[in-house]
């Protein structure tokens, strides 16, 4: 089979009480006959703009022919690699569709300096950049665009024969690139970026890149059938059911892949999941472990995280059952339907959670705050204070009485209640300093409590839409560095370094006006601070 999904414990009863609900309410129909009315009245409006990933198989089954002739149009050019700059939904499928199928894809999805350098520097000669932005409007993507438009030009090539864009029909970008005579994939209009995984978002950088995006598009066709039907194995019921209606509601969904082919899916689901459902003061936070994170360790022994539901993402094993488990949620399949089930799922979890999983209303938050401290681009506050190099500030509950990053950490996991979370925000180069993804398991360990991690600016176009509209129980880390090289954007009054500082000082006063408390650490020498760093974390 294309999936298949096994479920114990509270996940099990989950299922046992609420599907014959589902299937008796025709939900599964419903979402498949784009019914915008299952999410109630206040949501119908959007919901019927919202459900065209149902279709994407067939939608995008035309695509198919103008990717890979197109890709050898580029190889005809001398073009040996692809680039793609694009956020959230429009990045992490391609990265996930890309490091499963075993294909190079550089994704340029930060704003940091050195991490736009390295993608600028890495045989540009040799490389064609994909531009995906939904609204066409993304300051990240059209910062990255403008900057590779430069550089092409520097070496003596023309943009238009290596700059592809992916957007919405009538969008800012699309009227721009046409004008500029740049080839342009138009993406369903009816699909949110987080849904958009097999819609252009995630076949055309990961077709031009090598990848068989129309096997893809078969994996995801051979389960299409099964989560139309309104049947107490509809495994799109069956997940739904089993991740957002426990009771009591566990409200943290630990995944870790176990072996699994696909490479990276977590990460794909956790911006899917987060985005969509949390809002209005409740939702599901995905939490990515590793098979060696303290989480999972007390996960499997006892009920020492009882807020927490356990996802295996296995290797698939055929038509033999699954083994026995204790309480946790088993899954194994093909990527391409793993993506459509996970994306009906979600919208099942929403009606269960009585939310919209189709919109996004405090990720604009953190956007406007960031305009406006680019617009006036005031000075950098001034740190608390510095300890090893590392400035040190926060909310005042956190800095109040610290006086060096051991006692600053104390104070802000002081502030965790009994159900809350960690989350650690990394505005930096994820190349350059990927060890410090290490804070992660650091502080599971001291904390005792799930902890999120997320590369800044991308996770502010995933999970930063739950840390600011979901359930206000978490603390927040971010970790800031000091780049050692700045790069200006062509047009624009400020410079990339420039831009990361002010998505992070703006999702910081964000969070703060939540009431959210965090504690922002800026490495001024990030490879020799990083062991201080870690000095305090124990």
């Amino acid at each position: 089979m294309s999936f298949r999904i096994s479920v114990s414990g509270a996940a099990a009863d989950a299922v046992r009480t609420t599907v014959p609900t589902l299937v008796t309410d025709l939900v599964a129909s419903g979402i498949t006959g784009l019914n915008p009315a299952l999410w109630g009245p206040e949501v119908e409006a959007e919901a019927t703009l919202r459900l065209g990933w149902t279709e994407s198989v067939a939608v995008s089954r035309p695509l198919v022919a103008e990717i890979v002739e197109l890709r050898a149009i580029l190889q005809a050019r001398g073009v040996t690699q692809i680039a793609l700059a694009g956020m959230g939904g429009s990045s992490l499928a391609p990265e996930v569709i890309t490091r499963t199928a075993g294909v190079n894809l550089t994704v340029l999805d930060s704003t940091d300096p050195g991490q736009v350098l390295a993608a600028l520097n890495d045989n540009l000669a040799g490389t064609a950049l994909v531009v995906s932005s939904k609204s066409g409007s993304t300051v990240e993507t059209d910062s990255q665009r403008r900057v590779f438009e430069r550089a092409f030009r520097a070496i003596g090539i023309d943009p238009v024969e290596r700059i592809v864009v992916v957007t919405d029909p009538g969008s800012p970008l699309e009227a721009s690139a046409r004008d500029a005579g740049y080839r342009v994939f138009n993406a369903d209009p009816n699909v949110g970026g987080r849904y958009s995984a097999l819609t252009a978002f995630g076949l055309v950088p990961s077709g031009l890149a090598g990848v068989d995006v129309g096997a893809l598009l078969d994996e995801a066709d051979t389960i299409a059938l099964a989560l139309a039907v309104d049947s107490p194995e509809n495994p799109g019921l069956v997940l739904g059911a089993a991740i957002a209606a426990t009771n009591p509601r566990r409200d943290k969904l630990a995944i870790v892949s176990d072996g699994t082919h696909i490479v990276g899916f977590a990460d794909w689901v956790e911006q899917l999941i987060a985005e969509s459902t949390g809002k209005l003061g409740t939702g599901i936070l995905p939490v990515v472990l590793e098979l060696d994170a303290p989480e999972l360790a007390a996960l499997e022994h006892g009920n020492a995280l009882p807020d927490v539901q356990l996802v295996r993402v296995v290797a698939d094993a055929g038509t033999e059952p699954f083994a026995e488990t204790g309480d946790e949620i088993r899954v194994s399949g093909t990527l391409g339907a793993q993506f459509l089930v996970w994306e009906y799922a979600t919208a099942v979890a929403g009606r269960l959670l009585g939310i919209n999983p189709f919109d996004q209303p405090d990720v604009e938050s953190a956007k406007i705050a960031t305009r406006g401290l680019l617009d006036a681009r005031p000075a950098p506050e001034p740190a608390a204070f510095i300890a090893d190099g590392i400035e040190v500030r926060g909310t005042p509950h956190v800095i109040g009485a610290a006086s060096d990053l051991t006692s600053a950490i104390d104070a802000l996991l002081e502030e965790l209640g009994p159900d809350g979370y960690v989350a650690v925000q990394a505005y930096v180069d994820r190349l350059a300093l990927p060890e410090l993804a290490e804070v992660r398991t650091k502080l599971a360990t001291l904390s005792e409590r799930p902890v999120t991690f997320g590369w800044g600016p991308r996770f502010l176009h995933s999970t930063g839409q739950f840390h600011k509209g979901g359930t206000a129980t978490a603390v927040f880390l971010q970790i800031l560095a000091t780049p050692a090289e700045d790069l200006d954007i062509p047009e624009r009054p400020f410079t990339f370094g420039e831009l990361i500082q002010a998505q992070a000082s703006g999702d910081a006063s964000v969070l703060a006006e939540h009431g959210r408390p965090v504690l922002t650490l800026t490495l001024t020498d990030p490879k020799v601070n990083i062991s201080a760093l870690f000095n305090a974390l124990g």
